[in-house]
């Protein structure tokens, strides 16, 4: 099994001007596998794809993804083009990943769709993707949107391009062996994550599919320090199940001893996201460094 780990900058992080770049590159520099970058409109973090491309010109291994992108409410042509083009120019250093978006008031009028609609839109916006990525002539009439002979390029350079999805709800488990081509759930506990798993593997199945066993990741959220009690009840209520200290460790060598319990469940991808804006650029740099002295040695 081949561990790799990422680090993910969250939706609340201050590195939205030249300091990203700094970040980005002290990344590459340490030995991470990837970096992962939120989607919020309502945040200071920066637009995704503006943030990955900005990885792609300033790094040559280093390789990224979102956690995740909100697809529903997005026009899938022209990102097809979008993800495709960064993937190019990146010699195949994307790494898709997607979900419906938070559950939030301004977040839903940001992208127009209704949160009961979101489902449906989501499906065949992944659909109208995966044809603009691999068809040479493109027909698609559905429910959302009808595509007469189109032609959209320039193609991946990974062929085909992989697609991740978040999420651990029951009808996102289903989405998940369905369309997806990888799992990447986020605050979430070994035990939900391992029931997850064995979830998404048995309806694959059912569908006549399967899903690489390495592409199970999960994304942990960790902390430095005690939390602020503002912060803890923000945890606490998107964590319904279990406690805060069993999604979230304090210090490496916590994180460490739940990677190697997620890594026992058949975990192999991992992203590491500090709960805290670790502020100044040096400051994020020198967390990186502690983690990567300490938990990079895991990868194979």
């Amino acid at each position: 099994m081949k561990i790799r780990i990422g680090f993910g900058l969250g939706t609340r992080n201050s590195l939205n001007d030249q300091s990203l770049i700094g970040v980005v590159e002290a990344m590459e520099d340490l030995g991470f596998d990837s970096l992962w970058v939120s989607d919020r409109v309502s945040s200071g973090c920066p637009d995704p794809v503006v943030a990955m491309s900005v990885a792609a010109a300033r790094t040559s291994r280093l390789k990224f993804g979102m956690s995740v992108m909100v697809l529903p409410g997005r026009n899938p042509v022209l990102l097809a083009k979008q993800l495709a083009t960064l993937d190019r120019i990146s010699n195949g250093r994307l790494l898709p990943a997607f979900g419906l978006g938070a559950v939030d008031l301004v977040e839903q009028q940001a992208f127009g769709v209704e949160r009961m609609k979101r489902g449906k839109l989501f499906d065949e916006t992944l659909e109208v993707l995966r044809k603009c990525w691999s068809d040479d002539v493109v027909e698609h009439s559905g429910e959302h949107f009808t595509l007469a002979s189109i032609k959209v390029e320039p193609k991946p350079f990974q062929q085909p391009l992989e697609v991740w999805l978040g999420g651990g709800s029951p009808t996102e488990l289903q989405r998940v062996a369905r369309l997806a081509d990888g799992w990447i759930p986020s605050f979430i506990s070994v035990e939900e994550a391992k029931v997850g798993w064995a979830q998404i593997t048995s309806i694959a199945a059912s569908h006549k599919r399967s899903i690489d066993p390495e592409h199970f990741g999960v994304l942990i959220p960790y902390a430095m320090g005690p939390l602020p009690s503002a912060v803890l009840d923000g945890l606490r209520r998107r964590i319904p199940v279990g406690s805060v200290d069993e999604v979230v460790p304090q210090g490496v060598e916590q994180l460490a001893e739940l990677m190697d319990r997620f890594i026992a469940v058949g975990a192999s991808k991992f992203v590491l996201l500090p709960v805290i804006d670790p502020g100044a650029p040096e400051e994020w740099v020198r967390q990186m460094s502690t983690l990567a002295t300490r938990l990079l040695p895991y990868q194979t």
